[in-house]
């Protein structure tokens, strides 16, 4: 008789940081569509100029506007930077980055079960 018990694997946190008191929130402008591609989850990254010196944890509100109008729309979708992808490589010009996104908060380094954080 051969008996199979499954265990769940254990818990992995997304991602982790090394300093969380350093992070930084930036505010970017975001077009409608990408806006929408990005709180809906279809789109978990962006290619943006890295003049804000954008680092792993860094909170981002993406801020929709409206490029017709030259308004914000007041909508608004937060997420967390998971990877920086530095330009200079890969076909991504220097001086520019892509930019992984979170749902989730990161948590800090050495942690690995946040059920009780």
């Amino acid at each position: 008789m051969n008996s199979h018990t499954s265990f769940p694997e254990p818990f992995v946190p997304q991602f982790q940081i090394q300093n969380p008191g350093q992070r930084q929130t930036h505010e970017l402008k975001t077009w409608p569509s990408c806006f929408a591609a990005a709180k809906a989850g279809n789109k978990p990254f962006d290619v943006r100029e890295n003049d804000r010196n954008f680092q792993v944890g860094d909170m981002l509100i993406l801020r929709e506007f409206d490029p017709d109008s030259g308004q914000f729309t007041g909508r608004t979708v937060t997420r967390w930077v998971s990877y920086v992808l530095e330009g200079g490589a890969f076909g991504v010009q220097p001086n520019w980055c892509v930019l992984g996104f979170s749902e989730q908060a990161p948590i800090p380094a050495g942690i690995t079960d946040i059920r009780l954080w």
